[in-house]
């Protein structure tokens, strides 16, 4: 016979539930059978609609909340690719630290544009200016 669960295991499960939507997942999350996750919301679907609606309200108030910032966003994003663009910080940097944010730029530059020409001009791009920005100098 399983364990009964705790009101507090009761509450993880279906928060884990509200966020996965998925029986198990949510069962190996809480190391309990995807049975009792799914007896768990059936008897519980009030407390799960509610929850469903929270995060939906959350994720309204969060896209406002965003929208509202999109100004200071851009400024922010402007001022740190002009620093990773900055020859002298290059310079400085480790060459780890330059493929990471390299790496990270031409993930974000690329993303939800693979098959197109755009992106793979996008790349190129990308490559001769960090090519041109680590190029060591010859006198």
């Amino acid at each position: 016979m399983a364990a009964r669960l705790t009101d507090r295991q009761k509450k993880k499960i279906l928060a884990d539930y509200v966020q996965t939507n998925n029986y198990c997942a949510t069962a190996r999350m809480n190391n309990v059978s995807a049975t009792s996750v799914k007896n768990l919301v059936r008897g519980n679907a009030d407390i799960v609609k509610m929850c469903e609606q929270k995060k939906e309200e959350n994720t309204v108030e969060m896209l406002a909340f965003m929208e509202s910032r999109k100004g200071e966003m851009q400024k922010a994003i402007d001022l740190h690719l002009k620093a990773l663009t900055d020859p002298e910080k290059i310079k400085a940097a480790a060459l780890s630290q330059i493929a990471t944010s390299f790496g990270i730029i031409v993930d974000k530059a690329t993303k939800n544009t693979a098959g197109s020409n755009d992106s793979l001009n996008k790349l190129d791009g990308l490559i001769k200016e960090f090519r041109d920005a680590v190029k060591p100098e010859t006198n």
